[in-house]
């Protein structure tokens, strides 16, 4: 697993995703600025200094989405074939809150996608790990 949780002298800070499931819809948020070909993409944002990817993902998930939730684990992490930027990606569920758009400057809006549409809102694909925890807690 590619897990660098600090960032090497003149790189900048490494991405944290939060993989939020709850009542079997995943949580997906759309950037008022598009990120190149992403509309799409779970709650994130750059770790701040000292803090862990995991740490990173919830913090990031209250901050955009008014929701609290608790990392329940690591899925991996890579070079996003997009951005360029390394992209951890934390499994969490939800502990309290109401999503909306919190962060309305960052925001345009936010969606719980289910398993079957989530292709319609994320048609170039997941990352194999993440797929693959969405292809199991979808399910259920």
């Amino acid at each position: 697993m590619n897990q660098r949780p600090v960032p090497a002298a003149g790189e900048q800070p490494g991405i944290s995703a939060a993989v939020v499931v709850h009542e079997g819809k995943v949580l997906l948020v759309r950037r008022r600025v598009a990120e190149g070909p992403l509309s799409w993409q779970f709650p994130a944002g750059e770790a701040e200094p000292g803090e862990s990817p995991a740490d990173a993902a919830v913090r990031e998930t209250a901050e955009e989405t008014g929701v609290t939730v608790s990392a329940v684990g690591l899925l991996g992490g890579r070079v996003h074939p997009h951005t360029l930027r390394f992209v951890s990606y934390t499994a969490c569920e939800v502990v309290s809150g109401t999503a909306r758009v919190a962060d309305v400057e960052e925001l345009a809006e936010l969606v719980w996608c289910g398993r079957a549409e989530l292709h319609e809102y994320v048609p170039y694909g997941l990352y194999g790990p993440v797929q693959a925890h969405l292809d199991e807690t979808l399910a259920r």
